[in-house]
C-alpha cells in the first residue's frame, strides 16, 4: 500500500475518532444520591442541555467539526500514518521471513540457477531479474561492484521474464547457453545481455553470442526445449509464491528487497545481516 492510500485511510479513521471525542465528551459515571437530597434536587436542579449525538448532527455540522479538528491538529494524521506504515512494514517483513523459510531450497539450492561470487560466502543474495527491465540494468553494475568489493557474498541469479515476449526469448537464450555450454558461457552472455541496447530477438542474440565466440547454433537449437521451459516455469512459480511481481527483486538473508536499491543501500543491508 502506498503512502497516499495510507494517509487517506488514516485520515478517515482519525476524523471519525476526533469527531467522536468532540461530540461525545468523557462523562464521569453517575454517583448515588442520598434519598434526603433527591427530592430537593428534583425541585431545584436547572434544566440540562444535552450534547448532540452523532446521529443528531446534520451533514454540515458533521463536516464542520471534523474540519475544525483536523485544521487545528493536522499533525495527528501524519503521526498515525507513520505508525500504520511501520506496522505494515513489520507485518510484511515477518511474512517475507516465513516465505523464505518455506521456499529455502528452491531459492538457495535449486540445482540449476547460476551461482557466483564467493561460493562459501557468509551472505547469499538471490536476484530475480529480467533482461528488459530498466532498473535491473541500472542495478547490474552496482550488484557486480557489491560482489567484487565485498569478497564474501554468494550471488544466485533467477531468470524471471515478466516483461513480454522478448523477455522470455532472452531468458530462453541465456538458460539454453548455460545448459548446453556451461556456467562460464552463461555468465559471459548474461553480462553482455545486461548491457546490450538492441532488441532481444533471436538474430540479434545470435550475433551477440557469436561475438563472444560461443556456439550460437547450439544455443538456438536448445531454446525451445522442455528443460529450458521448466526453469522459467519454476522461477515464475517461485516468484509468485514469494509474492514477487516486479524486477529486480532480491532475497537477502531473511528479507525480500523489492525494487532497485543503490549500492550504498545494499551495502548497508549486508552490514545489518552480519550484525
Amino acid at each position: 500500500m502506498n503512502r497516499t492510500a495510507i494517509l487517506t485511510g488514516v485520515g478517515v479513521i482519525v476524523a471519525g475518532a476526533a469527531l467522536t471525542a468532540l461530540i461525545v465528551p468523557d462523562r464521569a459515571p453517575p454517583q448515588p444520591v442520598p434519598a434526603a437530597e433527591e427530592q430537593s434536587m428534583e425541585n431545584t436542579a436547572p434544566a440540562v442541555t444535552s450534547t448532540p449525538e452523532i446521529g443528531q448532527l446534520d451533514d454540515s455540522a458533521f463536516g464542520a467539526r471534523v474540519r475544525n479538528y483536523l485544521m487545528a491538529n493536522p499533525e495527528v494524521i501524519f503521526e498515525a500514518a507513520a505508525v500504520m506504515e511501520q506496522r505494515q512494514q513489520d507485518m510484511q517483513s515477518a511474512n517475507d521471513g516465513d516465505l523464505i523459510e518455506q521456499h529455502s531450497e528452491a531459492l538457495f539450492d535449486d540445482g540449476y540457477s547460476w551461482v557466483g561470487g564467493n561460493l562459501d560466502g557468509d551472505v547469499t543474495i538471490v536476484e530475480f531479474m529480467d533482461y528488459r527491465c530498466g532498473y535491473c540494468r541500472r542495478a547490474f553494475p552496482e550488484v557486480e561492484e557489491l560482489i567484487a568489493s565485498d569478497g564474501n557474498i554468494r550471488i544466485i541469479i533467477k531468470e524471471f521474464p515478466i516483461l513480454g515476449e522478448q523477455s522470455t526469448i532472452a531468458a530462453q537464450f541465456a538458460i539454453a547457453a548455460q545448459q548446453k555450454l556451461g556456467d562460464d558461457a552463461y555468465k559471459a552472455l548474461h553480462d553482455a545481455m545486461m548491457t546490450y541496447k538492441g532488441d532481444m530477438a533471436v538474430p540479434a542474440l545470435t550475433r551477440l553470442a557469436e561475438a563472444l565466440e560461443l556456439d550460437a547454433a547450439a544455443i538456438v537449437d536448445h531454446m525451445d526445449s522442455d528443460e529450458v521451459a521448466k526453469v522459467i516455469d519454476d522461477n515464475r512459480a517461485l516468484g509468485q509464491a514469494m509474492q514477487i511481481s516486479g524486477t529486480p527483486s532480491f532475497i537477502m538473508h531473511d528479507q525480500v528487497v523489492r525494487g532497485y536499491v543503490p549500492l550504498e543501500g545494499m551495502q548497508d543491508i549486508v552490514k545489518d545481516i552480519r550484525g
